[in-house]
């Protein structure tokens, strides 16, 4: 099962927005994957198959093993949506 995480600056409330839509995403897809929301410093420690952030944070992550698929809008389902499905 692929793990993705969804971050922002604190892993708190937008990040777990991200990880709301994701999950819906990969729903509709009908993709198993298990994600999780966290901040960026936990982020740049944690195996992942693919992280989902915004560009700002991006360059912060791109050192890891992980794919780092970057978003605008984490409110914007179809956009998640098409950063994913290049990727997953």
């Amino acid at each position: 099962m692929k793990k993705i995480l969804a971050v922002c600056g604190l892993g708190q409330g937008t990040s777990l927005i991200l990880k709301m839509n994701i999950e819906q995403v990969l729903s509709e897809e009908g993709v198993q994957a298990e994600v999780e929301h966290v901040d960026v410093s936990a982020a740049s420690s944690m195996t992942a198959d693919l992280i989902v952030t915004s560009r700002e944070l991006a360059q912060n992550l791109q050192n890891g093993e992980a794919r780092v698929v970057t978003v605008q809008n984490f409110f914007d389902v179809n956009e998640i949506r098409s950063a994913l499905n290049e990727h997953l």
